[in-house]
């Protein structure tokens, strides 16, 4: 078996270092079992999001730097990054408050102008697409609706959308998928609210279940439809996993809101919940599971070295896809040496930082621990069966569309660790590092 292997370890300096390797040795009492026959959900993709705040960061770097920045990400020799997310108004990764239309009276959007976004987050997005390789595929979502339209009669600290609302609101979102069309950027993917159960210190609207499925079954779904945008897929929840099962099965229970529903989006942030991944996919099969967004919050994990935080990143990622995520998208895509900018000053790391005013671009460990999946597992291939001799690997298989296979491998032990990969006859020894991830990628032998 010839098997082509990347390394990320950062003890020793190498960051997707490949190299091939052969063999046909295997050790059974220190196997891993391939079973590509065994196959469950599709891939869609990875990536991070387009958010103000990043998008006024890559504005203040020069020509060389942005290139490395956008080409890191998009790029063939970057993370080549094929779904990606974007806010709908503002959210804390903003440079303050704002939305696109500030009148209560103005029922027919008249004043309804996406300007705010031209000058930072749209130059983002079309270089992203212009180097992507393949399509890149556009999820938004709202953090809050305007002001008058809430509440509390604010964008921050919660509050409702209200009920003489809500038809507004449908129409809001249908123009802003069309004002991004006029700018050549299609939005196929809509969440209906970002973290609808958190009353945060910034942009901020809280939803039940009821309300969420009243919107989704006799608003946006049907405004959708109306508009000729039947084809643009509404995913629910966008929170933490801990309560997603109880989420869809509260809003799914309604044939005709699930008719308007694509899938289910979660974030990380209440811990792994790897089981409520699991159970979702378990009773809604047809749904697609996208997570939607993590990063290392400063408040919480100030004191993480690099090593850990991208541990936490791959250890996530493997736990959801073997739970039946479909696709991953990550937070900010480039913040600055604070964390930032956040208009509530909630900082955070990214895996890309920059230094505007010495023009330097710092690539985390956590950028290459993403690599190891988002470089080589493609859009369209299926999670596969795999069985391992050792609960000290962290592990998750995938079979390209190609026929090739995929192995991502993590060891977050202080020890290094011997393996054998093996698919039927075929197979080959190797070793993993300590406090290093790989992944592994070959074919049938003929």
């Amino acid at each position: 078996m010839r098997i082509r292997r990347s390394t990320t370890d950062h003890q020793k300096g190498l960051y997707w270092f490949e190299e091939e390797r052969s063999g046909s040795e295997v050790d059974m009492m220190k196997a891993i079992c391939i079973y590509p026959e065994r196959s469950y959900q599709e891939i869609t993709g990875f990536g991070g999001a387009f958010t103000e705040s990043s998008g006024f960061n890559l504005s203040l770097l020069s020509e060389k730097s942005r290139d490395d920045v956008m080409q890191g990400y998009f790029g063939e020799k970057g993370l080549r990054y094929n779904l990606c997310r974007t806010h709908i108004n503002s959210c804390d990764f903003s440079l303050g408050n704002y939305a696109y239309l500030e009148k209560e009276t103005d029922k027919e959007l008249t004043g309804f102008s996406i300007e705010r976004d031209v000058k930072y987050l749209i130059p983002m997005i079309r270089q992203a697409i212009e180097i992507a390789k393949d399509e890149l595929t556009l999820l938004a979502s709202p953090w809050s609706p305007p002001a008058f339209m809430k509440s509390n009669g604010e964008m921050n600290h919660g509050g409702r959308l209200k009920t003489e609302y809500y038809a507004m609101w449908a129409d809001y979102i249908v123009r802003y998928l069309k004002e991004y069309e006029k700018q050549g950027i299609t939005i196929r993917l809509l969440t209906v609210q970002n973290e609808p159960q958190a009353v945060q210190s910034w942009d901020s609207c809280i939803y039940s279940s009821e309300e969420e499925k009243v919107f989704v079954r006799d608003h946006l779904g049907p405004t959708l439809e109306r508009s000729g945008l039947g084809k643009v897929k509404i995913l629910i929840w966008d929170h933490n996993k801990e309560i997603m099962y109880e989420r869809a099965s509260e809003i799914l229970e309604d044939e005709t809101a699930q008719n308007y529903t694509a899938g289910i989006a979660f974030h990380w942030y209440s811990g792994d919940h790897f089981e409520s991944v699991a159970l979702v996919r378990e009773v809604y099969p047809e749904m697609e599971l996208i997570f939607t967004e993590g990063c290392v919050e400063y408040s919480r994990f100030a004191g993480f070295d690099e090593i850990e935080k991208a541990q936490m990143y791959a250890h996530d990622i493997i736990g959801n896809f073997n739970a039946g995520m479909n696709g991953y998208i990550d937070w900010n895509l480039l913040l600055d040496d604070l964390g930032g900018p956040n208009h509530v000053m909630n900082f955070c790391a990214a895996p890309v930082m920059c230094n505007p005013k010495e023009d330097t671009v710092e690539k985390r460990l956590s950028y290459y621990y993403i690599g190891q999946f988002s470089r080589y597992v493609k859009k369209g291939a299926k999670r596969i069966a795999v069985s391992r001799y050792t609960d000290k690997l962290e592990i998750s298989g995938f079979l390209n569309p190609d026929g090739e296979r995929v192995l991502v491998i993590m060891n977050r032990t202080d020890t290094s660790l011997e393996f054998s990969i093996r698919e039927r006859e075929s197979g080959g020894k190797l070793m993993i590092e300590a406090y290093s991830i790989q992944t592994l990628c070959y074919y049938p032998e003929e």
